[in-house]
């Protein structure tokens, strides 16, 4: 049941890509934050949604993963910096691991991320996949 109240928690983020950004100094955030780093309480923090577009910045391929992911393997995870600056987790989807590549250009797609047993709760949410 918790994680069904975190998944509720984390729609926004999770189905939309929705940060924050502080509008005093310009830097955005992933996942969203109250308070900005550099401005502290003079910030003010804005809902911000990224277009949900980036390059790899690094990535590894997962060879030996967890059993709930075994299906999955080989699969790449990415760490991405999106246009706007935000660096983000994710995994890449709907490629060959190796033909992915630090700098690659990629785009954010919605795909399932996991299932709570047959008949269980489905979450869905970001990935990220090669952009043609």
């Amino acid at each position: 049941m918790k994680d069904i109240v975190r998944g509720w928690r984390h729609i926004q983020q999770r189905y939309n890509l929705i940060g924050s950004k502080c509008s005093q100094c310009g830097s955005v955030f992933f996942p969203s934050r109250v308070l900005c780093p550099e401005c502290r309480r003079k910030g003010i923090i804005e809902d911000f949604k990224f277009s949900g577009e980036g390059k790899i910045h690094t990535f590894s391929v997962i060879h030996t993963p967890t059993d709930e992911f075994k299906t999955l393997a080989p699969y790449v995870v990415a760490i991405i910096k999106l246009e706007e600056g935000a660096q983000i987790t994710s995994q890449i989807v709907d490629c060959d691991p190796d033909m992915v590549e630090i700098g690659d250009d990629v785009e954010m797609v919605f795909r399932k991320i996991k299932e709570e047993g047959e008949d269980g709760v489905i979450s869905y949410g970001y990935k990220f996949k090669l952009k043609n």
